[in-house]
C-alpha cells in the first residue's frame, strides 16, 4: 500500500516571534523543524508501513528551498521518498490555496509512484492552528476523511478503521479507501531518527515539482488565495484580577458572591 504524509517546515516552537510594525511572523534568521503535530502523522505513517510488509511512505510539503530540510527528517524517521513543491507561484497561499496544491501534488504522486490509499496530516500547524489544511485536502480529492483520529485499529487495501476524539469519548469510525486522517499528538510517541535512517536522508534525492508540474490551476495558487493574513500578535496579559481567599470551598463561595453584589452583578 501506498501512504503519503503532508509535512510542513514552521518555526521552532520556542523561537516564534511577531514583527511589531507588519504584525507578522518573523521566519528570517528563525530556526525551523517540523511542524510538532506532524511528526505523529509521520509516525503513524511508518508504523503503518511496518505493519503491512511491501508498503511505501512518501512526505511531500509546500514551502521554499530550505523546506527540503523536514523532508530528510522525515525520511530520517523511516520514510522512503520525498516530493517538494517548490516554486515561487505558491508563494502567499492561504489554507485554501495550500491544501489545493497538496492535493494536486497527490495527484501528481498517484500518477508517478502509483496508487495512494491514504494521507496522513497532523491536526494543526504552530504557526497558523487553523486544522483546515487536511479536510480541505481530502475535500479537493473527493475522498473520505476523518480529523482528531488519536487511534488507527485497522488499515488494508479496501478500508481504514480509526477513533476520532470526541469531548465526551470516541467514535469509531470506519471509511473506504483512499482517505485521508489528520491525527492528534495521543496517537503515538514519535520516534527518534537512527543512524541508519540519518545516512538514509542525507543520500536522498528530493524530487522537486512546479505548479506546471503538477497541473495546478494558477488562478488557484498563491497571491490569488481568497483570503490574507492581515496582521497576526501576542495577546496583552489580562490584569485586574481579583483572588478569593478562603479556608473552604464554602467560605469562598460566600465572599464571591457577596462581592458580585456588591458590584450589582448578580
Amino acid at each position: 500500500m501506498h501512504i503519503a504524509v503532508c509535512v510542513k517546515q514552521t518555526p521552532s516552537g520556542t523561537n516564534i516571534r511577531v514583527d511589531e510594525k507588519t504584525g507578522c511572523l518573523i521566519r528570517e534568521g528563525v530556526e525551523s523543524a517540523i511542524n510538532p503535530f506532524d511528526e505523529f502523522a509521520v509516525e503513524e505513517a511508518v508504523r503503518l508501513k511496518e505493519k503491512n510488509p511491501g508498503s511505501v511512505v512518501s512526505v511531500i510539503t509546500m514551502g521554499p528551498p530550505q523546506a527540503a530540510d523536514v523532508l530528510k527528517e522525515a525520511i530520517a524517521r523511516g520514510c522512503d521518498k520525498g516530493y517538494h513543491l517548490c516554486d515561487r507561484g505558491f508563494a502567499g497561499s492561504d489554507t485554501w490555496a495550500t491544501s489545493y496544491t497538496l492535493a494536486k501534488g497527490i495527484e501528481k504522486l498517484a500518477e508517478t509512484a502509483g496508487k495512494v490509499d491514504l494521507v496522513i496530516c497532523g491536526k494543526q500547524t504552530n504557526d497558523s492552528d487553523t486544522g483546515h489544511i487536511g479536510p480541505q485536502i481530502a475535500t479537493w480529492l473527493g475522498w473520505p476523511n476523518t480529523a482528531f483520529v488519536r487511534k488507527v485499529e485497522n488499515f488494508d487495501a479496501s478500508s481504514i478503521r480509526v477513533q476520532r476524539l470526541m469531548e465526551d469519548g470516541y467514535d469509531t469510525i470506519e471509511m473506504p479507501t483512499p482517505a485521508l486522517i489528520s491525527v492528534i499528538k495521543e496517537i503515538n510517541t514519535p520516534r527518534i531518527a537512527s543512524l541508519k535512517g540519518r545516512m538514509a536522508a542525507k543520500k536522498a534525492v528530493m524530487t522537486v515539482w512546479t505548479p506546471a508540474d503538477i497541473k495546478a490551476d494558477p488562478s488557484r495558487l498563491g497571491s490569488n488565495s481568497p483570503t490574507s493574513v492581515v496582521r497576526c500578535f501576542t495577546p496583552q496579559a489580562r490584569t485586574g484580577s481579583t483572588r478569593i481567599e478562603g479556608a473552604t470551598p464554602q467560605e469562598k463561595a460566600k465572599k464571591l458572591v457577596a462581592l458580585l453584589k456588591e458590584q450589582k452583578v448578580i
